[in-house]
């Protein structure tokens, strides 16, 4: 008996959101997002049960891609539906599951182990939080209703609490995914990330933009004289409160890079076979891939520092392995596999880097961080392809199922792949480690309301897709034919 045969009245007894029998109307679909999106922001703010105020958020340099919210039920935002997703394109890379993904029985055992992932990653990341003692500190005692719980047992309520929340956010992704417009995982990160963005702005704190700037011109902060000295340009450009400069820059840059990348493109022509004068192009994007592979690979780095934070919470690390100073690591494997967060990570000349960091360990993390998500761009942007039928082989058999051929060349489907060969494995390459590289460039310089460069690169790539996939649906809602020419229905 093989492991699918063994498994399957498990997998197949996963609970599931049904999918729609038919057509869904585009504003009931618009309905069920913002719902959803409501219910998001709804449940990252409720508090944990038992949680003591402060305690460190391990997910806090990561949280504006992981999503949620530290102390509350989100707790762990989607960062297992990632770390899952990431198990399955390894197996599935490496042909270790014998799923194929074509065969219904197989479709449904794929996404049964996908949630079964997702539900264990859950439990194995809110242990730790609860249980290390480090990261959501307990407090003594809690009074429910007529019960006084006290030690393990308030931490195996907050445990209960946070686990449920890990549940709650893979169905609400389900939802969005059957039911709405785009995925759940990407609504909420462009929430998280806005959410951020707006506060990066309008905070009447001292990292708040426009309050600085406030304090700046009107207060006396710093003398209009000697705003060119070192201080003064470091508190006009650099420091989280002063003027922020680069950052706004980095933000706008991103924003029109981003766009003027998802609009470069190789558009392949279209004709169809039987209708005469009907035709159309299929666009290779640049970042063909789009930027979600990113996740994947912000989310590798997570886990190696929660690792880390683990170990260092739990016994005593050796110096090689590394060194923590305030909960961060500041020497050792740890420090160096860390990522450039801003521009405080890197500008030792401006005194923000950690005592006893030399330019030389700032720039091998940096050659190390480029590494990684360049690289990592690459080879995840290709699993993602595969994975999500984007490939030359499922591209060519979904133009074939449409009806469309390429003008010039035989209509089959083989013929169509080897095209398509020319152009894919290529471009998502490219795409990959470009969108790698922009990462690590804006996370060097920063932007506004401390989202991260990679946060907020992949919160524009995602609306620019949201609303591309908006006007899909209005299109296909005034002309029927449409849904039936492309599948819709």
């Amino acid at each position: 008996m093989g492991w699918k045969e063994a498994a399957e009245p498990v997998l197949t007894r996963m609970p599931t959101v049904r999918r729609p029998e038919g057509h869904v109307p585009f504003k009931r679909k618009l309905a069920w997002t913002a719902g959803i999106l409501m219910l998001y922001f709804f449940l990252t703010n409720i508090a944990v049960l038992g949680v003591a105020q402060g305690g460190e958020d391990l997910f806090g340099q990561f949280r504006a891609i992981l999503a949620g919210e530290h102390g509350s039920l989100l707790q762990v935002g989607i960062g297992p539906i990632v770390t899952a997703s990431i198990v399955l394109q390894l197996l599935g890379g490496a042909n270790l599951l014998g799923l194929d993904t074509d065969d219904p029985r197989d479709q449904v055992l794929y996404q049964g182990l996908q949630k079964l992932l997702v539900v264990v990653m859950t439990a194995l990341t809110a242990l730790p939080m609860v249980f290390a003692g480090s990261f959501l500190p307990s407090v003594n005692a809690l009074q429910l209703g007529g019960l006084t719980l006290t030690g393990a047992e308030v931490q195996t309520l907050m445990f209960v609490q946070i686990f449920i929340g890990g549940i709650l956010i893979l169905y609400m992704d389900e939802v969005v995914s059957k039911w709405g417009v785009g995925s759940g995982v990407g609504l909420f990160i462009i929430a998280g990330v806005s959410q951020r963005l707006v506060s990066g702005f309008l905070s009447l704190s001292d990292e708040g933009f426009f309050y600085s700037w406030y304090q700046i011109l009107f207060t006396d902060e710093i003398a209009v004289n000697s705003w060119l000295s070192s201080e003064g340009f470091n508190t006009l450009f650099i420091a989280d409160n002063g003027g922020q400069l680069l950052a706004l820059a980095t933000t706008l840059l991103i924003f029109g890079i981003v766009v003027y990348a998802e609009s470069v493109r190789v558009e392949i022509p279209l004709s169809h076979a039987r209708v005469k004068g009907a035709r159309g192009r299929f666009p290779v994007k640049l970042i063909y891939a789009s930027v979600l592979p990113m996740i994947l690979v912000r989310a590798v780095q997570a886990n190696i520092q929660f690792l880390g934070q683990i170990i260092h919470s739990q016994w005593t690390m050796p110096g090689w392995l590394g060194a923590y100073s305030n909960g961060q690591p500041v020497g050792g494997f740890f420090y160096y596999f860390a990522p450039i967060y801003s521009p405080g990570d890197w500008m030792w000349w401006t005194g923000q880097t950690p005592a006893g960091i030399d330019p030389w360990q700032i720039m091998v993390r940096i050659g190390i961080d480029l590494t990684f998500m360049v690289i990592g761009g690459a080879i995840f942007a290709i699993f993602w392809v595969e994975t999500t039928d984007m490939g030359p082989k499922a591209t060519a058999r979904q133009i074939q199922n449409s009806g469309m051929q390429i003008p010039g060349f035989r209509q089959n489907a083989g013929v169509v792949e080897k095209v398509m060969e020319r152009y894919i494995p290529q471009v998502t390459v490219i795409g990959g480690a470009l969108v790698g590289l922009l990462a690590v460039w804006a996370n060097m310089l920063g932007t506004i309301g401390a989202v991260s460069g990679t946060g907020l690169l992949l919160a524009v790539s995602i609306t620019y897709k949201l609303y591309e996939e908006i006007a899909e649906e209005q299109l296909m809602e005034m002309h029927p034919m449409m849904r039936q020419m492309f599948g819709g229905e």
